[in-house]
């Protein structure tokens, strides 16, 4: 018998409720509440969220997320920045103790990546695991120059033809793993690129060159483009087959709404938490 994990497609959330609601879904997981979860969700409007780590001072171009009209979140978990648009957002709440979680969080990764690499198949593109090998590779993962997401590598990398095509971050608390991550379908390089500070113009060059020889949409590799619907079913299969799971699609009460926009409006719709560091 296939162990049975519950499934939520959210569609387009705000930024502040995206995240509250996988912060929810990790308490609940904890209380044991509710078993381990996969939820899919997009973002109304398109977001920039930074990693727990960010200094937006320093990295973060806010005139250009406004001129935009995009939304700004700051992550609970680490890494770098996203720009949340054409891309199938996912996230995975499951305790450490899961007889299927190893303990090392990059192992843990590699197993919860099984089910993207999966969808990856579904799609018809043929990803793989790209492993650090060289020192070279291994220290930038300690020190990455880039406060872009998809320009740093990172272990078990999910590639196609050699340039990433999904962007992960995983958090631990409370015994629980939360994974989240992008699967991106289509992206816009030169708005990407605006939303951050360069020292100069000829380093933000040298940056966006580097981007497009490691990062690649789905969209670019495929001759028919890829429908979110599409996205939906072919990724959540490829969780159900990955993780070895059965999914049981399951929609929030509306107590547990309730319960959610009080953590967004608390925490990530305030400055305080966005901002600081």
């Amino acid at each position: 018998m296939k162990e049975t994990w519950r499934f939520i497609d959210s569609g387009k959330c705000s930024p502040s409720f995206n995240m509250a609601l996988d912060e929810a879904l990790l308490e609940w997981h904890s209380e044991g509440k509710i078993p381990p979860t996969i939820r899919f969700y997009g973002w109304n409007p398109a977001t920039l969220s930074i990693g727990y780590f960010q200094k937006v001072e320093k990295e973060i171009n806010m005139e250009a997320v406004e001129k935009y009209g995009y939304g700004f979140v700051r992550r609970p978990t680490g890494g770098r920045g996203v720009l949340h648009d054409q891309e199938l957002t996912y996230s995975v709440i499951v305790s450490e103790e899961h007889p299927k979680m190893p303990a090392s969080v990059t192992e843990a990764y590699r197993v919860i990546s099984e089910g993207i690499l999966e969808g990856f198949k579904n799609v018809g593109l043929d990803a793989y695991f790209a492993v650090p090998k060289s020192d070279e590779e291994k220290s930038a993962l300690k020190n990455p120059r880039s406060a872009v997401c998809f320009d740093a590598p990172s272990w078990y990398e999910l590639v196609v033809e050699g340039r990433k095509v999904a962007g992960s971050a995983q958090t631990r608390q409370k015994g629980i793993i939360l994974q989240h991550g992008s699967i991106i379908i289509d992206f816009e390089e030169d708005k990407l690129f605006d939303l951050f500070k360069y020292s100069s113009d000829r380093l933000r060059e040298r940056m966006q060159r580097n981007f497009r020889n490691k990062a690649v949409a789905i969209n670019a590799l495929r001759e028919e483009p890829l429908s979110i619907e599409e996205a939906v079913r072919a990724f959540k299969e490829g969780f159900e087959k990955g993780l070895d799971i059965k999914l049981e699609e399951y929609h929030l009460t509306a107590e547990e709404e309730a319960h959610v926009w009080k953590i967004a409006k608390n925490r990530y719709e305030k400055d305080e938490w966005n901002f600081k560091k």
